[in-house]
């Protein structure tokens, strides 16, 4: 458990080591879905004034989703369309890395905090941004960063559109009550 304590504190001081690390341990898949599952149990406990128990075990499942969605897309953008010369990457690096891009989610509990969630979760969200940009460089062994953020704003805008797509047709946030 030290490990991944470990791990998930130097995923959130923005480690690039970690980074590298975790891209090569094939055994850390289990570990990168334990932070995205914390993390959105973080969130929901930090919204749960908003979203209830329930909010919870969906936003879990939901994360989950958006994790592998998110790592997929990244690999196809990264590898397909902006590679660099040396680019080699694999769906697993990018699936182990950007999981461990969520460990600075772990702070949206703080959300429970009268007064203080829109800036937790601001800075959460910002702060995962950054950490996101690192694990995508180093799975995708770029050497430029605003290559990587490229391709995390690509795929963001692509799997914003995909889920305002289904929740027109399957109804959701974007519906009136």
């Amino acid at each position: 458990m030290t490990n991944f304590q470990d791990r998930m504190l130097r995923a959130a001081k923005l480690d690039v080591n970690l980074y590298e690390e975790v891209e090569a341990d094939t055994g850390a898949i289990r570990q990168a879905m334990g932070v995205v599952v914390l993390s959105s149990i973080a969130a929901g406990i930090g919204s749960i004034a908003i979203g209830g128990l329930g909010g919870i075990l969906m936003g879990t499942f939901v994360a989950l989703i958006s994790w592998y969605v998110w790592a997929y897309l990244t690999f196809f953008i990264g590898t397909k369309f902006l590679p660099e010369p040396q680019t080699k990457a694999d769906l697993g690096e990018l699936l182990r890395t950007i999981g461990f891009s969520s460990s600075p989610g772990l702070i949206r509990i703080l959300g429970v905090i009268p007064g203080l969630g829109g800036v937790v979760f601001l800075a959460a969200s910002i702060w995962m941004l950054v950490a996101m940009v690192i694990a995508v460089r180093q799975a995708l062994d770029y050497e430029s960063t605003l290559r990587a953020a490229g391709v995390c704003l690509i795929g963001w805008i692509i799997q914003g559109l995909v889920l305002l797509l289904l929740f027109s047709i399957l109804g959701g946030p974007t519906k009136p009550v």
